[in-house]
This record gives C-alpha cells, structure tokens and sequence, in this order.
C-alpha cells in the first residue's frame, strides 16, 4: 500500500493482518469529492492501517485524529506515522463510540469525518447514530462513511445524504449536518 497523492507520494505504508485496505481507486475518489482539503481537520475512524487518514495529511490536512480499537492495527499506525515522520496526528486506541464520546467531551469538531466500518455488521448505520448525539461535525463540515453496497444508510435527524458512489462492492455515502446550504 502506498500513498497517492502530496507530500508522502508514493512512500509505502504497512498493512495490519485481517484488515480490508481501502483501494487506492477509492482514496482517489474520496478525495475528488472532498476537493482540497488543505488546513481542515480530519478524523479518521475505523482506520484499519490510517491509510486515508495519512493520505489527508498529505494533501494538506492540518491535523490528524484517527481512531482504531484493534491492537494490531494500532501498532501497524504508529510505524506507518514514524516511516512517514508525519506531523499533527493523535492516535485514539479506543472503540468509535467511546471516542466520539471522548472527542465530544473534549470540544473538538472536525472538518471532515471519514468512517470505514466492517462491512455488512450494522456498524456504519450505529456510528451514525452515535454521532447524531455528539456535536463533533463541524458547521460545514463532511462526513464520508465508507460501506459495503448491500447496505443502505438514510438520511437521520442531523445529517442530511447529499452523495453517494459506487465503487466495485464499496458504497461511499456523503453527509452534511442538515439545514445548511
């Protein structure tokens, strides 16, 4: 695996076992919708090896959450941000619910959320959810939710569905919080 685009161009990063890497087609495309991202603040959960997180700090994000509850895949982020020495990242050893919580209670907001849960175990639809609770979504903020095709996520009482593609198995599914232009 490596990243695409920015500053870490083509610089390899580790894979944790047992994972589903996000492919680079779907980086690619994730980051065409968002446009750049230069100086906003990302938070990546569910992140496997961090791999769209670190690609976000590579095109311009100014800072770097990334939530991971899996021991491996914690170790696997920690090499991936000392092979790349990338700066601005806090690394959460957390399940997604009890960091939305902790994030929450420590006033932080994002500018982009990007959520890649397991497929087809409910869990993309209860992170949202979750984060229909927690003022973590900045005011004209993204969320992305990366999920397998077979499962359908609707709008809900905070964030209204303004995108989705399709790519292969993989559904990305764009949110805004609702009632902004």
């Amino acid at each position: 695996m490596r990243i695409t685009t920015g500053k870490y161009r083509n610089r390899k990063i580790q894979m944790p076992r047992g994972i589903r890497p996000t492919q680079d087609k779907v980086r690619k495309a994730v980051f065409d919708i968002l446009g750049d991202i230069s100086g906003l603040t990302f938070l990546e959960i569910f992140a496997g090896s961090g791999a769209v997180g670190l690609e976000a700090l590579s095109r311009g994000a100014s800072q770097l959450v990334i939530v991971e509850s899996d021991r491996d895949a914690i170790l696997t982020i920690k090499k991936n941000i000392e092979l790349l020495k990338a700066p601005g990242c806090n690394l959460y050893h957390l399940e997604a619910d009890k960091a939305v919580k902790l994030l929450s209670l420590d006033k932080k907001q994002f500018d982009i959320i990007f959520i890649d849960p397991p497929y087809l175990k409910d869990m993309a639809k209860k992170i949202l959810q979750t984060l229909e609770g927690y003022d973590i979504l900045a005011p004209h903020g993204l969320m992305v939710i990366q999920h397998s095709k077979a499962e359908l996520l609707f709008e809900s009482l905070k964030f209204e569905l303004i995108k989705e593609a399709r790519y292969g198995d993989t559904r990305l599914s764009i949110f805004r919080k609702k009632g902004l232009l």
